[in-house]
């Protein structure tokens, strides 16, 4: 068993951290400590730990500077985006602090003389948030805060990509004065993550990785009756309808599927192409996507940094030579693209033509900057092809006529939908998916109920 974490930045292979991981008796106080400060956090008054959390969180966007930085030196994204990823953490925890109270307050029901009667709306005790690397604030910031307003206490298992990530968040906390063992963190290999989840002060794990991962977790929690939030994998679809306006269409998706190298779980892996558009899009898309910059992300003209490591970018050029091997063309001359070659991190975004989903590309998660374009005769050929896929996170369609979206959106298996847009969570909207994309919710009014239970009041006021 590994005692220590080492975290090797994408950029040079350079060791950038190393961290003990945690020992047993370090996770049982972690969980002692977890377990006794819910007691007295959950009495807290709402407004309270909304107070606190929101202090939190301006301490956390005043190192805005400095926690950028350690992301792009972590996972390799572009120095010039990762400062956006800090406004969206406190964008998303800001919105979950507004409608605490609405969200929070007990349900009522249908007033019956001589009683009193609610659903109160009751803390699930500790959670366990496991966050992967790609967006490591965003998908943290999905259940930590809510857990938190809801009264429960938190321990973050970050992953080893990103370790720095979970301590720049705890110091956030302490610094806004959040009481001892209501928020922490561990670092943590596989086999000790699947013991924590097995513990018994465990209350609700809250998962964001791939379906090997969320089949893990299931499989750590199941006898203990516990609730479990997995959003895993994905390779979102979107159409190009026929009265699509194109320029849009183009700068949006070409964004969509390369915008963080590719290593998104709604990032647009596949387009279908109205037959009339899809040579002019395709031209078009071509000609956005010659105009990125690989290259080291510190950079401050690179737009497409390396993938996060070596394994992870053969990974990529695997399924992308299975699909060239099939049939499909590339687009994109590699060779003008010159740091991206094998044996290294860093991949040429590609846009792939004569494609069909007997290629992996088009039908399993591929984490790199590598898009399938197919023409479709019209909408029911789109559906139908949208729906082929195992996983459901997000699909899109780019349409002029909101009422043919409307009818498109019904129909397809995903759990956002968008029209015009792609890439992106609104934190008013629950966060799901289906298939093997995984099962729960976070964010809204909805991702509250997942990290609460209901528990029913029904006072006799007359005897």
């Amino acid at each position: 068993m590994k005692q220590e974490l080492i975290t090797l930045s994408p950029i040079d292979g350079s060791e950038y951290v190393r961290r003990p991981y945690a020992s047993e008796s370090q996770i049982a106080q972690t969980l002692q400590r977890a377990q006794s400060a819910q007691k007295a956090w959950r009495d807290v008054p709402l407004k309270e730990r909304m107070a606190v959390i929101g202090s939190a969180v301006e301490h956390f966007v005043a190192n805005k500077a400095a926690i950028a930085e350690a992301i792009t030196r972590q996972m390799g994204r572009p120095l010039r985006y990762t400062p956006g990823e800090v406004e969206g953490f406190a964008a998303r925890a800001r919105h979950m602090i507004a409608i605490a109270e609405e969200s929070l307050k007990p349900v009522q029901v249908a007033p019956q003389d001589g009683f009193t009667r609610f659903i109160a709306r009751d803390p699930v005790g500790v959670v366990l948030t496991i966050a992967p690397w790609n967006y490591p604030l965003l998908t943290a910031v999905n259940s930590i805060v809510p857990a938190l307003l809801a009264g429960n206490t938190v321990i973050l298992k970050h992953s080893d990509q990103t370790p720095l990530c979970a301590e720049l968040i705890y110091q956030a906390f302490v610094a806004a004065g959040v009481p001892e063992g209501v928020f922490q963190y561990l670092h943590l290999d596989h086999e000790r993550v699947q013991r924590l989840i097995r513990a018994d002060e465990i209350g609700f794990v809250a998962f964001t990785g791939s379906v090997r991962g969320g089949r893990s977790v299931e499989e750590a929690s199941a006898g203990r009756f516990i609730g479990v939030g997995l959003e895993l994998g994905g390779n979102d679809p979107a159409y190009v309808r026929a009265d699509a306006q194109l320029d849009h269409a183009v700068e949006t998706l070409v964004d969509g599927a390369f915008f963080n190298s590719g290593q998104s779980c709604c990032g647009i892996q596949r387009i279908y192409v109205a037959q009339a558009l899809y040579d002019d899009f395709v031209e078009r898309a071509v000609a956005l996507t010659k105009q990125y910059v690989l290259g080291n992300p510190l950079d401050a003209d690179t737009t497409l940094g390396p993938v996060v490591r070596t394994a992870a970018a053969d990974e990529v050029r695997t399924i992308v030579g299975e699909a060239l091997a099939k049939g499909a063309r590339n687009l994109i001359d590699e060779a003008q693209f010159g740091l991206s070659r094998a044996g290294t991190p860093y991949v040429a975004p590609g846009v792939f033509v004569d494609v069909n989903h007997g290629m992996k590309l088009m039908n399993d998660e591929c984490f790199g900057p590598v898009v399938g374009i197919m023409p479709v005769s019209g909408d029911e050929h789109a559906i139908e092809l949208m729906n082929d896929s195992p996983y459901g996170l997000t699909a899109a369609v780019f349409t002029t006529d909101e009422d043919a979206a409307l009818s498109i959106g019904r129909r397809v298996e995903t759990g956002t939908f968008f029209m015009n847009r792609c890439d992106y969570l609104d934190p008013a909207l629950a966060w799901t998916g289906v298939k093997q994309t995984g099962r729960g919710a976070t964010l809204s009014a909805i991702g509250y109920e997942h990290l609460t239970r209901p528990k029913s009041f029904h006072l006799k006021t007359r005897i």
